[in-house]
């Protein structure tokens, strides 16, 4: 009995030998890292070493952020070496390795540090342009990167600088999550301010950013007219005074400034004008009519002028109104301006046609050498008796029950 038993422990013994995986004939191997630097400069050699009691060279297993590879040893006497390769050992961060043997799995990391020198520096800066005042900012964005395009360690010191006008300012940042930064703010007044930025005696390439006006403040409006009579045919310009904003700058040119005109009826005209050397002009033509008007103008939103109030007054008290036999040419005229001229070319006069009390028909015409003529045709306005309005410079004439033949 207690030989058939030894029968099936030797044949146990010999199956387990033939199907053993081939790394667990390494178990006699012991491994042991003598290569103690745990941090090294992007882009010098790096190298880990063990020391093995026999010839047994399992792989290397490397990997960090940029990927993962296998490294096969180099042999020497009872030492085997392996190289990292140039593209995991120019990167910075951690690489994570690992020797798998069959008795004890050795792992470990290094660190990869960027070298203390500057290839390049990123910068970043916006908005372009801000607002005087010195509420408003831009932010300077700056990377400063080694030879193999690594963020410079954290704490690494970074000059800001600038210049605007007569006076130049250095300050001094730190990185920190691998980039630096500085918000710049803006000044009172207007201009350019020049920025750079520099690291262990590299210097960036100049950038810049505009100080704009801030947003514009109140002013004021003056108007500039020939006379004040209500031709009709002249202009009376509007002038804002210069537009500055709470600094004392002139707004920039290209300012959107709108005139609003309130007439003694209400009504409400509209002209607009933009800005050259923070003065905008507008025009506006006379009223046909006695008139009032009531001017005042605006920035949208931001600043408005004075009011001013202007007074027009009628050239025109009266007029004659004279027919043809058939009744269908009505001639308005003469109209004489305020020095008993003839009225400027253009002056609107309108004819309202009612039949039955009914308005049928309205028609417009401009005068020509003081003078309008209406001409009813006889397919649109046929025989009967008609009543006709003639409108001109605010005074209107009635004209009842006119036959038309």
């Amino acid at each position: 009995m207690q030989t058939q038993h030894l029968h099936i422990v030797f044949i146990w013994y010999w199956i387990s030998v033939i199907f053993m995986p081939a790394y667990a004939f390494n178990f006699e191997a012991d491994f042991k890292l003598i290569t103690t630097q745990k941090v090294f400069t992007a882009g010098t050699p790096v190298t880990l070493e063990f020391t093995t009691k026999n010839n047994t060279q399992p792989q290397l297993y490397v990997s960090n952020s940029f990927g993962a590879t296998l490294l096969t040893p180099t042999a020497i006497k009872n030492r085997i070496q392996y190289s990292i390769p140039q593209h995991i050992a120019s990167k910075t961060g951690v690489i994570y390795w690992s020797l798998r043997t069959a008795k004890t799995p050795l792992n470990g990391q290094l660190t990869i540090v960027s070298a203390p020198a500057v290839d390049l520096i990123q910068t970043y800066l916006g908005p372009p342009s801000i607002s005087a005042g010195a509420n408003d900012y831009t932010m300077l964005v700056a990377i400063p990167t080694d030879a193999y395009d690594n963020p410079l360690t954290d704490g690494t010191k970074v000059a800001v600088k600038r210049q605007f006008l007569n006076t130049q300012r250095i300050d001094t940042v730190t990185i920190q999550h691998s980039i630096s930064y500085k918000n710049i703010f803006s000044t009172l007044k207007t201009g350019r301010i020049l920025i750079s930025s520099s690291c262990y005696a590299f210097n960036s390439k100049e950038y810049d950013v505009n100080v704009m006006p801030a947003p514009p403040y109140d002013f004021k409006i003056r108007y500039h007219r020939h006379h004040h009579f209500a031709d009709g045919n002249q202009i009376t310009t509007f002038t804002t005074s210069t537009i500055k904003d709470a600094y004392g700058n002139t707004t920039s040119d290209g300012t959107y400034v709108e005139f609003f005109i309130k007439t003694k009826a209400n009504y409400i005209l509209k002209t607009s004008g933009t800005t050259l050397d923070g003065v905008a002009t507008a025009k506006m033509i006379h009223p046909n009519h006695e008139d009032t008007w009531s001017v005042k103008a605006f920035v949208d939103g931001m600043a408005e002028s004075d009011a001013l109030v202007l007074n027009y007054k009628a050239v025109i008290s009266d007029f004659d109104l004279t027919r043809s036999t058939d009744n269908r040419k009505i001639t308005v005229g003469p109209l004489f301006s305020f020095m008993h001229q003839m009225i400027p070319d253009g002056l609107e006069v309108t004819l309202d046609v009612y039949r039955n009390a009914i308005l049928i028909e309205t028609l417009r015409k401009g005068t020509s050498e003081g003078y309008v003529n209406f001409k009813l045709n006889p397919n649109q306005f046929p025989k009967g008796n008609y009543t006709f309005k003639v409108h001109a410079a605010s005074i209107t004439k009635t004209l009842n029950a006119v036959a038309l033949w």
